[in-house]
């Protein structure tokens, strides 16, 4: 099938820089901290408990050193697992509400601050908290405080039959390794414009090259677009910072973070990458599973090779 130039991708993770913006839109407005205690917004995080290993075949829990805070989940060192079993078989099932209920009630898997663990949950948690604080959905935040003023008509939660219509096919290798074969998007539930499908903040967005275009020109040029502030130009210097401390994953708020710039990918390998040195945004947007990550990454630096010719 031809890919048409306004092709509609799920984006996945490529997702949480687009909840961390949104969320650093409260810091600036000084309702949030990003030293809070999550549980100072959201109340069932109160007396969570840290998993401390088993005893005689049962597991043993302890308090944490420490509440979880926002700039933990925001930076995957919260101790927050992935995801919880309330999620499966698909991400895609429950509100943000009943969500960070499951969250609150699954022990920690590392004291908060000490580990880095890649975490859906957390960013799920983030969504939740912007909701709770603007008394917003999570869906209606976004669509007014960022993708309307940035003019992204095709980025949603929910594509519409005309975008579905638009939706590139994602492809798997075939068990020989030797073709491409269709597939669904296993993480969601089908058909995708099922009004019961619920927001996933940490990955749920599709969106197109067009779309991811203006966010990242809007971060590129610290926070304007066309000459309005969206968010505060601090805001964009702490999230594309290395905020994992001493640990050796160089990641943000919402970003992996490198010496010379800063992005993040998805699932399917959907990735956006900013240059601030050169002034650049580079979009890539394909839809396949099932590589190593070698391979992957191969193919991302051969594009990214290209694109700064």
């Amino acid at each position: 099938k031809p890919m048409r130039t306004d092709s509609v991708f799920w984006i996945a993770s490529t997702s949480k820089p687009i909840t961390a913006t949104a969320l650093m839109m409260l810091v600036d407005e000084g309702k949030v901290r990003l030293d809070d205690p999550v549980e100072k917004h959201l109340p069932e995080f109160q007396g969570q408990s840290l998993s401390a290993g088993v005893v005689d075949g049962r597991p043993v829990l302890k308090k944490p050193s420490h509440p979880i805070t926002i700039r933990e989940i925001l930076s995957h060192t919260s101790g927050l697992p992935f995801s919880t079993e309330q999620e499966k078989p698909t991400l895609d099932l429950l509100t943000l509400a009943e969500r960070t209920r499951s969250y609150a009630r699954t022990p920690l898997e590392s004291e908060p601050g000490t580990r880095y663990r890649y975490s859906n949950a957390g960013f799920n948690t983030a969504g939740r908290i912007i909701e709770v604080v603007s008394g917003q959905a999570f869906e209606a935040f976004l669509a007014s405080r960022l993708f309307q003023p940035l003019g992204m008509i095709d980025t949603t939660f929910r594509p519409d039959a005309q975008q579905i219509a638009r939706l590139a096919i994602s492809y798997k290798p075939d068990d020989g390794g030797r073709t491409l074969e269709p597939l669904k998007i296993s993480q969601l539930k089908y058909p995708l414009d099922d009004p019961s499908r619920r927001p996933m903040p940490a990955g749920g967005l599709f969106s197109t090259a067009s779309d991811l275009g203006r966010f990242g020109r809007m971060i590129l040029n610290r926070g304007v677009w066309e000459g309005t502030r969206l968010v505060s130009e601090q805001s964009i210097a702490e999230m594309t910072r290395k905020q994992t401390g001493a640990l050796p994953e160089r990641y943000g708020l919402g970003w992996f973070v490198n010496t010379a710039s800063f992005g993040h990918g998805g699932a399917y390998a959907t990735d956006l990458t900013i240059e601030p040195g050169r002034g650049r945004v580079f979009i890539f947007l394909v839809q396949r599973a099932g590589l190593p990550p070698n391979r992957r990454d191969e193919i991302l630096a051969t594009f990214l090779k290209a694109a700064r010719r």
